[in-house]
Order: structure tokens, then sequence, then C-alpha cells
């Protein structure tokens, strides 16, 4: 008889986003005059830079020439991208990564999820709290979190890093006592999602210099690195040591508006060896066996991204966000709330007001304002009684929300 997957059944309901999907629709559809703000979930809103629409354009023409078509694409990417990829992304903060090292991928929530792979289920997994909900999720499915306590929202088998507010919400190193258990595979994201926090070079190293004592693997997330405003390390390999323990996972969905087109990439150096093994070596066998690359046209438009033209436009883009973070930062706090973020991700991370709850002023907003925003309970247990806005919207929506918000009774 066929036996499921029963840790799927642990999954304490729907993944977070869906659920405030639901609840945004339910609420469209009962008030159809309403005009919402969607300020939650981080999607972008700006179209594709032209250099990168025209080499889609391209490749396109191409795949319609028997002389320049292409079918199936090398496993881990089109040289002509990992090339970009090494010498833009790595060789211009003098790391040196090679090109065999760099994984092309359809996202870094997908290698986010996948990487867990080639780990045994018995690892033990540090994660923040908050957190992005899919590396919690996904080592549920697994079989790595044991059992949830829906009374602390806390899973038995998870190392939890409190990123409090006492501390910037940047998770402290913990002290290795002897004859305690430490992590395996830590996870970390930097510019944090959800609270926007940047990490400076010392704490990083000091995060490297643990995993090389305890041989752990640093899961390391650098999505929002080009966010990056303040002089901060935009990928875990400036620091010293870290090949010989870290996978980087970068994505292009927020950098250059792939949301929908879909292209990232992890970078697995060969020095990092556990258990015998080049890590390198189980990822790379994962790909070419479950996975069958991403489109040359993706690609493309990807190798854009680092044209003269590209960089350029993309810039802008990002700057365009950044003053949408700057817009909602300033105006939260000059009406008194407590808001952090914003500065080296486009994320604002706020205090709720009057003692409510996450999931009360999800609520609270929605119905009085008409303002979309995601409630800090779904990133963790020590995410409640906070609320991310996301500066993804139009300029107008980031000046609209906040005169809207400005008219709420506090």
């Amino acid at each position: 008889m066929i036996e499921m997957n029963q840790n799927f059944q642990k999954l304490p309901g729907n993944y977070l986003f869906a659920t405030i999907a639901r609840k945004v629709r339910e609420f469209a559809a009962e008030h159809p005059d309403k005009d919402l703000i969607r300020l939650g979930i981080g999607d972008v809103t700006r179209p594709l830079a032209p250099a990168v629409i025209k080499a889609m354009q391209a490749a396109v023409l191409e795949m319609g020439d028997e002389k320049t078509f292409h079918g199936y694409g090398p496993d881990f990417g089109y040289d002509f991208l990992v090339n970009a990829i090494a010498e833009n992304d790595f060789a211009s903060r003098g790391v040196t990564i090679d090109t065999d090292e760099i994984f092309v991928s359809d996202g870094c929530k997908s290698d986010s999820g996948n990487i867990g792979d080639i780990f045994a289920v018995n690892n033990y997994v540090a994660v923040c709290d908050p957190v992005y909900p899919v590396y919690v999720d996904t080592n549920v499915m697994a079989g790595r979190a044991g059992e949830y306590d829906p009374e602390t929202g806390l899973w038995s088998n998870f190392f939890y890093l409190k990123c409090e507010e006492k501390n910037g919400f940047i998770p402290q190193v913990p002290a290795i006592t002897p004859g305690e258990k430490t992590p395996d595979l830590i996870y970390l994201c930097f510019p944090n999602n959800p609270s926007g926090a940047a990490i400076g070079y010392d704490g990083l190293k000091s995060w490297v210099e643990y995993a090389q004592k305890t041989g752990a693997i640093i899961l390391y997330d650098a999505a929002y690195e080009a966010f990056i405003s303040e002089d901060l390390p935009h990928s875990i390999f400036e620091i010293p040591g870290a090949k010989e323990c870290a996978i980087e996972l970068r994505s292009f969905s927020k950098t250059a508006g792939f949301t929908g087109v879909r292209c990232g990439y992890t970078v697995i150096p060969r020095q990092l060896v556990r258990d015998g093994i080049h890590v390198r070596d189980l990822w790379a066998r994962r790909q070419a066996t479950k996975f069958n690359g991403v489109s040359y046209i993706t690609q493309r438009a990807a190798a854009a991204i680092y044209t003269l033209e590209g960089k350029t436009q993309t810039k802008a883009t990002i700057a365009a966000y950044m003053e949408n973070a700057r817009i909602l930062r300033e105006g939260l706090a000059a009406m008194g709330y407590q808001v952090s973020g914003g500065v080296n991700a486009p994320y604002i991370w706020m205090k709720t007001p009057g003692g409510m709850t996450s999931w009360e002023f999800f609520d609270y907003l929605l119905n009085e304002a008409n303002v979309v925003g995601t409630p800090g309970s779904g990133f963790g247990p020590c995410g409640e009684g906070y609320f991310r806005l996301t500066a993804f919207g139009s300029k107008e929506a980031s000046e609209e929300a906040l005169r809207r918000i400005a008219l709420l009774p506090r």
C-alpha cells in the first residue's frame, strides 16, 4: 500500500503568502469599490530594463532560426552568463569564484528549498527567528524539523537564532559549550527578509569562524545584496575562510525584476568538503538529475544585466525602490511608528501600534486603510508585534499608503 510523506501534514496551515493572498482576495470580492494598495508580498512592479528586453527579443529570434536555434543547454548555465556572474558579482569585489562553482537556476527560492536534497535528514538546522518561511517549511517537508508546538510556534528540532530589536535584528553567534549539540546547517539572509537588517564584516566574520570551529555549513541567502547602500559585505565569500564553510544563493528576481522571468544561481566552492565529499559535486549531480536548466532566452536576458546599459538601467530601478523605502521609513517614523530597515533592503520593519498582534494590525490596515502588508508573526514567533511593508510598489502607492495610515486613529 502506498505511503505519503506525512511530514507535509505537520505544516501548520497554508504558506504565509498564500494565506495573505486568500484574505486579500476575499476582501476585494466583498469590497469591489475599494482601491487596494499592495505592499505585502515582495513582488516587483517596475518593468524589465530595456537592455533585458532587447536581449530577450534577440534570443527569441535566434530560437526561430535553424542556424541559431538552441535545444538543451549546459546543465549548470551557459558560459556567457556564468562568466559575467564571476566577473561582475565576485571578481569586482576581490573574490575569485571559478565558473564551475556557479550553478544557474530558476531562482533563489527554488535553490534554498532544494539544497536540502544533498544533506542527510538527521542534520540539525539553525534558522533565524523571524525568518523567510521557505527555509523552515522545506526542512519540515524533508523531516528535519521534529514536532510543531502550536503554543510556542516552534519546532522541536530546530535551533532558533533570535533576531531581536536589542541586537538590531541581527542573530547572535551561539556560544560553543562542550557536550552541547551545535547546528549542522545554518540559514542566514542578509540584507534580511523580513527585517531589512544588514550585517557588517565583523559580524559575518564571526559566523564564518563559528562554522569553521563547529564544522557547520552556512546557507547564505544574498538575494538582496544589490540594495546595500552602506559599506557592508555583498557576499559571504568576501570573508576569509568562507569558501570552506558556506554556500551562497543569489537571485535576479529583486535585483532586475525577474520575479516573472525566473533566474538565479547558487555558488558552492570546491573547497567546501564534508564527510570526505565535495559538496559542490553533490549539488552538480542533483541539478543534472532533477533540473533541466534555465532557458537560453532567460539566460541571455540575465547576461544583459551585466552590460553597461543593463547595469545603468538596473541601478535606476533599484534606486527607485529604495526611494520608496525612504519615503515609507521616514513617513512612518514622523507619525511616531517605530521602524527599521529600508536602508540596505527594500523592506520596512515596523512595530505594531497599541499592542496589536501582527494579524490584528494586518486586518486593521486592510479594512480601515485598504493597505496590504505582511504580519511579522508569519515569519516566526519573534516576529509577533511587528509588520513588514515592501518598497516594491510605485512611488505614488507608497505616498498614498502613508496618507491613509496617517488618517487612522491611534
